[in-house]
């Protein structure tokens, strides 16, 4: 790993124009304001104590509104106009770009907007974990629709003259059209769908090794979790490992956390979540040090990121050559005698009746974001009310998976992400097609990656992901990031050819 936070010396060097110089200074202010608000986010998911909600929503509104102030200031227009002025190299011109694209999409809303909107997301999850807890989405309803009220404000604020919905994708994904990620899911629903199908009427007897010799305490289970963990070099100076609600990261190239959780009669579950979560942590610690506080320090899109953690948690834990490897660690941690094939098969398996996303096998999983994302945009768009979303919810359950949720908490309550913000699942999916793509470019570069893999030398692995992916930051837009990580644009065709390649041979179709 490279020097510690403390000796961290900025790319942005004297030979810079002034007008550069003068710039970044002022977007490494907001840079750091916006790292300490994930931080404080990251202890009230984690260590805050439940009565510190109404303080905590306070202190990071109180930090959004700052961001916001210096993000959309004549100071920051004038730094601007000055810099784009000034001779750039393609570093620095790409640094000024996406300082632009933000001073742009935020110049016009409100600060007051800003703030309400930070500390109702805070109060949102307190309530959403209450709600949850109680199975009653009716508790969580009026904090839903605030939410989606102030959000389609600020999307009005941005842009009136497009639909509210696209603008707020746009937050998560500003490079990748709307109309490209509904391609996409068309393509995925042509093909995961007679796949699961064909599935389902199969014989075949996948093993189940781990579930059957439960249940696993959550000693037993965070043992494991830190076992694969360090397999995966995953450094301690530098990362944490935490149980929270719902799993999740945070942080940048200098400390960068992941949490999980457990169940005590499926170890597979917290195993899988924490090599994703480790997925999203090798992409900020492999974003560059000396760019920290810079758009080229920062990590691109959701559905990059979620690249990063779909790689690791299908393109390497879910494969059988990592269960060659590992099978002997996971036995003498669990207390199974489980072979290398069964693990496999183990993590493979299909549950098309499964009623949790997080829960979901590589193929159902894609049915389970399609629906959210239908659901979500029709909650923005007006089309379903917050009150019928429970009903609605389950009907698309029982339409795509053929199963409906027995209470709120196994439904439309099992997602925190409806407690910050709207059109936030498509990510997913893209990172998974994008992840499949990206582990076919690297076997074609690193030749044998299943050998790699089973003999747990994994950092080729993350070198290559750095080198491709990491490393630049938010240099490129994401069709250009794309075809330079892989030599071509974005699609699906790997995906669908690699599932259905790997659960033909397991379930023998």
């Amino acid at each position: 790993m490279a020097a510690p936070a403390s000796d961290l010396e900025s790319t942005v060097t004297e030979d810079a124009p002034e007008a550069y110089r003068e710039l970044m200074g002022q977007y490494e202010r907001i840079a750091n304001l916006e790292s300490g608000s994930g931080v404080l986010y990251w202890d009230q998911q984690v260590m805050m104590p439940t009565g510190g909600t109404a303080a905590r929503g306070k202190q990071l509104a109180a930090l959004s509104a700052t961001t916001h102030e210096k993000l959309t200031s004549d100071a920051m227009a004038d730094a601007l106009d000055a810099a784009e002025a000034a001779d750039l190299d393609d570093e620095r011109a790409a640094n000024v770009r996406e300082v632009r694209r933000r001073h742009e999409r935020n110049r016009s809303v409100p600060e007051s907007l800003v703030e309400e909107l930070t500390e109702h997301r805070s109060h949102s999850q307190q309530v959403w974990k209450e709600a949850k807890a109680a199975d009653d989405f009716a508790q969580f309803a009026p904090a839903l629709e605030t939410l989606r009220d102030l959000q389609v404000e600020r999307a009005e604020a941005i842009a009136s003259d497009r639909p509210a919905y696209e603008v707020m994708y746009e937050d998560g994904e500003p490079y990748l059209p709307l109309e490209r990620l509904e391609e996409i899911f068309e393509e995925l629903k042509a093909g995961l769908v007679p796949l699961i199908e064909e599935i389902e009427a199969s014989d075949a007897d996948l093993a189940s090794p781990f579930v059957a010799a439960g249940p696993y305490d959550d000693e037993t289970q965070r043992g494991l979790s830190e076992a694969v963990l360090d397999l995966l070099n995953y450094p301690e100076d530098r990362g944490r490992l935490d149980v929270s609600a719902h799993p999740f990261t945070s942080g940048n190239q200098f400390d960068a956390r992941i949490t999980t959780r457990f169940k005590p009669e499926d170890p597979m579950d917290a195993f899988t979540a924490t090599v994703h979560e480790f997925g999203h942590a090798s992409y900020e610690l492999g974003l560059p040090d000396g760019r920290f506080g810079e758009p080229l320090g920062a990590s691109l899109s959701s559905g990059v990121h979620e690249s990063q953690s779909r790689f690791w948690e299908n393109h390497v834990a879910r494969t059988e050559p990592f269960w060659e490897g590992f099978v002997d660690e996971a036995n003498d941690h669990l207390g199974t005698d489980a072979t290398a094939r069964e693990a496999y098969e183990a993590v493979n398996q299909i549950y098309p009746d499964n009623l949790i996303r997080v829960e979901a096998d590589e193929l159902t999983y894609h049915l389970h974001i399609i629906l959210r994302c239908e659901i979500d945009r029709a909650i923005v768009e007006g089309d379903v009310s917050i009150e019928e979303v429970p009903r609605v919810w389950n009907e698309k359950m029982d339409d795509y998976l053929g199963v409906v949720p027995g209470t709120d908490a196994e439904g439309c309550l099992q997602d925190i992400h409806w407690s910050s913000r709207f059109a936030a699942f498509q990510g997913y999916t893209i990172g998974s097609v994008l992840a499949a793509q990206l582990d076919h470019a690297m076997r074609e570069d690193l030749g044998d990656v299943d050998a790699l893999i089973r003999e747990g030398d994994l950092g080729p692995l993350w070198e290559w992901m750095t080198e491709h992916v990491h490393r630049h930051g938010r240099r490129y837009p994401t069709d250009e990031l794309v075809e330079e990580a892989t030599g071509e644009p974005l699609t699906a065709e790997y995906f669908l050819d690699y599932v259905e390649e790997k659960f033909g041979e397991l379930y023998g179709l």
